[in-house]
């Protein structure tokens, strides 16, 4: 079966849909009382969750010790992370998510079930599995760690 559009107009597509459900997270998400949150800090919340350091988080995102520092120091601020002695290493800082911050991850996994949803109900439950379906055929593993550094961020 031969498609309508050209090759080059699926990363576009994919990024437009990526881009309207991030949009409309970060709304809810503003209406449910976090209005600062940005995509960015939602990848590095994410990793932040793993735990470790300030070191760790840019290995984790791809990008630099000062781009991690200036993105921990932001959400630090906006009261989404704290830094604490690490139980590893008394020479290092760890960075852990706060209670807002557990709040905020929590409810950005409800709003995106939503979205989901109602995604589904707009194209269909069996087409929104097969895309899902398709979409984790062609992924690679692992995909979303390292994700920053490859935007450029």
């Amino acid at each position: 079966m031969s498609s309508h559009r050209p090759g080059n107009a699926l990363p576009f597509l994919l990024l437009q849909a990526f881009r309207t459900l991030i949009d409309e997270l970060h709304v809810r998400l503003a209406e449910a009382g976090h209005p600062d949150l940005r995509p960015a800090h939602g990848f590095a919340m994410q990793m932040i969750r793993q735990g470790g350091s300030i070191s760790d988080l840019g290995r984790r995102l791809g990008v630099s010790k000062q781009a991690a520092h200036k993105t921990v120091g932001g959400l630090e601020q906006l009261g989404y992370v704290r830094r604490t002695p690490s139980a590893r290493d008394q020479r290092q800082v760890d960075v852990v998510l706060t209670e807002r911050g557990m709040e905020a991850l929590m409810l950005s996994g409800e709003i995106l079930n939503e979205l989901r949803e109602e995604w589904a109900e707009t194209v269909g439950g069996p087409e929104m599995t097969l895309v899902e379906d398709t979409l984790a055929r062609v992924a690679r593993p692992g995909g979303i760690e390292r994700v920053m550094g490859w935007l450029g961020s």
